[in-house]
């Protein structure tokens, strides 16, 4: 999972677009579209001789001093989209910020301002509420204006290349800046605090999956199975409403299906439910719910029980006397008539009388209706022969036991089974006389 909310992330480019689009922009940002700006000027000679003393100065230390003189001094300098520039070359965000604010003060649409914008903010460690909140305004500005903001003296091609990086550059920016607090919160594990702010984010930008998995990813690790039904309609979400990266999506297809199944059970057609019914909301129903597999289990065995009584009696008896306690078990049952009274009365198919006429003992199936489990003694001999296949009830008396292979005796009156006919012995063949050899 850390691995792919790392691919998620996509914000570790905003430097590199940065330098890109201050590269492509920086000759041009000072003329607007609506045409060329004024001629820029030096105050003096010494602004001049600062400004050179930046540009040939190649001892970073020197030339950040050279430049702090020269904004010092020169506050109001013409030439504050370069000292914005400088500042940002020498990963000094926070004056480079600084500088930018004071351009935009004056010109809220400057394009090397709101650039330099976007780019320094993450480089800040520990950046204000109002640096943030300036950042996040100046990349709004800047996604807002692209196409206005297209310097008079760039050419067409040069902009369609310079475009995509500037509203990349914006839209990453934007997501970091109001990620961070859930992104600081998941750094430090602490998931209540990372679930409250990707919900917020969840329900401000429904239309963006990447958060719907962070979510659901944080659910996830607090580790309460309550909430693991949320994580898995906002994972499932991620993947209906776009916006991850088409490399993760593999992998969170995977791990939705492997928690689900984990879950709820392999089920593939409910699955295809939920990923339809959290493309409709950002956050599930109130009344939302999944089955745990152990839900499940349970309400089928008691609708098994409701729909067979008498075979879910029989399951329910032999599980006991098949566990490990089982000849306990058989020990507190035996010699008690069982079936019948507030149980239901045990029902199997006949699969075999011993002997076939007059018989003393019926094997039946109760399970498959074919192998034989429970051996019936009868208090007394059939007076006829009972035919095999026919369904039994009956009430009895457990006396014998055995394991393996499975048999469960029971001694049983005529008088309590049910459904058992019998048709008349067939005659037998005359004896046969002895013959008796002669003496030689």
């Amino acid at each position: 999972m850390h691995k792919i909310l790392e691919g998620l992330k996509g914000i570790a480019a905003i430097a590199a677009f940065g330098v890109f689009v201050l590269t492509v922009t920086a000759p041009y940002g000072h003329a607007q579209a609506a045409g060329q700006a004024p001629q820029k000027k030096v105050k003096d000679q010494g602004e001049y001789d600062l400004y050179n003393s930046v540009v040939k100065e190649t001892d970073t230390a020197k030339k950040l001093q050279y430049l702090n003189q020269w904004v010092e001094k020169y506050p109001d300098s013409d030439y504050q989209e370069e000292q914005a520039r400088f500042y940002d070359q020498l990963n000094q965000p926070a004056k480079a910020i600084e500088v930018a604010q004071r351009i935009l003060a004056k010109d809220a649409k400057n394009l090397i301002a709101l650039t330099v914008m976007c780019t320094d903010i993450q480089k800040l460690p520990n950046a204000t509420p109002d640096q943030l909140a300036n950042a996040q305004k100046a990349a709004q500005t800047l996604l807002d204006n692209l196409d206005s903001l297209k310097p008079a003296n760039v050419s067409d091609d040069a902009w369609k290349q310079a475009r995509p990086s500037l509203e990349t550059l914006a839209k990453a920016t934007i997501d970091w800046i109001v990620g961070k607090p859930a992104r600081e919160a998941m750094e430090k594990k602490d998931y209540p605090a990372a679930e409250t702010a990707l919900t917020k984010l969840v329900q401000q930008f429904p239309d963006n999956g990447q958060y719907a998995y962070q979510l659901g990813s944080a659910l996830v690790s607090e580790k309460d199975p309550n909430k693991y039904p949320e994580a898995i309609y906002e994972i499932a979400r991620a993947l209906e409403v776009g916006g991850l990266p088409a490399q993760n999506r593999p992998q969170v297809e995977a791990y939705l299906t492997k928690i689900y199944n984990a879950y709820h059970g392999p089920d593939d057609e409910d699955l295809k439910k939920l990923r339809q019914m959290a493309k409709a909301s950002p956050l599930p129903p109130a009344d939302f719910k999944i089955e745990t597999s152990a839900e499940i289990a349970t309400r089928k065995e008691a609708e098994f029980q409701k729909s067979n009584p008498a075979l879910a009696m029989w399951m329910g008896f032999r599980k006991q006397l098949t566990d490990t306690g089982g000849d306990q078990y058989f020990q507190s049952m035996k010699g008690t008539l069982v079936g019948g009274g507030q149980l239901p009365k045990f029902k199997g198919t006949l699969v075999e009388a011993k002997p076939a006429c007059r018989s003393k003992e019926l094997l039946v199936a109760i399970s498959d209706a074919k192998n034989p489990e429970v051996t019936i003694k009868l208090d007394m001999a059939l007076k006829g022969k009972p035919a095999a296949g026919q369904e039994l009830q009956w009430q009895g008396v457990p006396t014998d036991f055995s394991k393996d292979p499975f048999m469960l005796t029971m001694t049983v009156e005529e008088g309590m089974i049910e459904g058992l006919q019998t048709e008349p012995c067939a005659a037998g063949a005359p004896a046969k006389k002895a013959i008796t050899k002669k003496k030689q």
